[in-house]
């Protein structure tokens, strides 16, 4: 096999492996049985079904995990909800859902579309960043943290952040009214975490290949060979 084709196959199989991993933490929540007596002489299998994760059935439920929130699975095998508090964590995790949709978009519309500028003429995004002049990524940083401040009205420590009550991602927008009605709300806040958790996944993917093979996403999928035999 020539190096082209190996590293076409672990992209691949890593792929596979990918999707099989995470398949279950987009699974809807299973509704929990009734608790139910323990046997005294049962091992593992006199567990009540609700002590273990949905989404890693060998591991117990994290505590903090207890499906009240949106796209709960029990999913946390290295124990961060025992150590930061569950609402920072939720915040956290649809801050960065949200910026990886919008990165997602932006790196694969950036290879058709882009300013004609030198500065963002290059369609490979992980080599972009570095032709954005020192003075321009600064102002992005700083626009970052004055968003953030402003608007968790600079309280940014998980025990400040929801002391007056705010929902974590809830900034008030919403110009379309696409939660006004209850029912279509529950719809879009599961819709929006699955997507962001994708959305996260697949740009870390997108990255990854810019990096291996130097080309944009839509670039590589059109350049593989994929009738190659292995």
């Amino acid at each position: 096999r020539n190096p082209s084709s190996l590293l076409i196959a672990m992209l691949r199989a890593t792929l596979v492996a990918a999707c099989v991993a995470t398949a279950s933490a987009f699974s809807a929540s299973p509704v929990l049985l009734k608790a139910g007596t323990r046997s005294a002489t049962s091992g593992l299998s006199g567990m009540k079904m609700q002590d273990m994760s949905a989404s890693v059935p060998f591991l117990p439920r994290p505590a903090a995990l207890d499906g009240s929130m949106v796209g709960d699975v029990g999913f946390d095998p290295l124990g961060f909800t025992t150590k930061y508090d569950i609402k920072w964590l939720r915040e956290s995790e649809l801050k960065h859902g949200r910026v990886c949709m919008l990165a997602s978009l932006g790196c694969i519309v950036q290879e058709i579309v882009h300013l004609p500028f030198e500065a963002t003429s290059n369609p490979v995004a992980s080599e972009a960043f570095f032709q954005v002049p020192a003075g321009g990524l600064w102002q992005i940083f700083a626009g970052i943290g004055i968003v953030e401040h402003f608007s968790n009205n600079f309280k940014m420590s998980g025990s400040t952040m929801f002391s007056e009550g705010r929902a974590p991602g809830n900034l008030g927008f919403d110009p379309l009214n696409f939660g006004k009605n209850p029912s279509a709300r529950a719809r879009y806040e599961l819709a929006e975490i699955k997507n962001g958790r994708l959305a996260m996944l697949g740009f870390g993917g997108m990255i990854h290949g810019c990096f291996i093979t130097g080309k944009g996403p839509i670039g590589a999928l059109t350049s593989m060979d994929w009738h190659q035999s292995f």
